[in-house]
């Protein structure tokens, strides 16, 4: 397994990972979040200038590749006194086969490197995917509620993991 990391003067590079990253989350939540709301978050998030402003503003961005070919991605800046996971994905084929545990383990090794001592993500309540986290021994923290406009929320729980 390989971790890439996109730079941000990389243009083909943040093309490629914007269309990565939508093809990712339109599959995984127009179900869970509805269309509308996904298409919003997508346009806040996934294209191309929300990623070069990320990138600028500190995020680190990482295809994750398996033999050559983009398995998913995942992106992190530190905060406080955890390093905080903005995406942890991976294409629906590609889930199950323990991606998940080397995606964690590359960025526990990374906050570590920043003398950090805790990972933290937010996951969507309804989303499948809380399992996974759980599994991989991720403990909720609290819930949150976040208006992201346009009538739209992120109803997410807040996972830790001590390291």
């Amino acid at each position: 397994m390989e971790f890439t990391e996109l730079i941000k003067n990389d243009a083909a590079g943040i093309s490629e990972m914007s269309a990565m990253a939508t093809a990712i989350v339109r599959e995984h939540f127009d179900p869970l979040i509805g269309k509308a709301q996904n298409d919003y978050m997508i346009a806040l998030f996934q294209t191309e200038e929300a990623i070069t402003k990320q990138l600028e503003n500190g995020y680190r961005y990482f295809f994750v590749r398996d033999g050559g070919r983009n398995v998913g991605f995942t992106a992190f800046y530190p905060r406080d006194v955890a390093m905080y996971i903005s995406k942890f994905y991976l294409y629906k084929e590609e889930r199950s086969k323990g991606y998940s545990r080397d995606m964690l383990e590359f960025v526990k090794d990374e906050a570590k490197k920043l003398g950090l001592c805790r990972i933290e993500l937010n996951v969507n309540k309804h989303n499948s995917a809380c399992k996974a986290y759980e599994a991989l021994g991720f403990k909720v923290i609290r819930s949150e509620k976040n208006d992201i406009g346009n009538g739209f929320f992120m109803d997410d729980y807040v996972y830790g993991l001590d390291i």
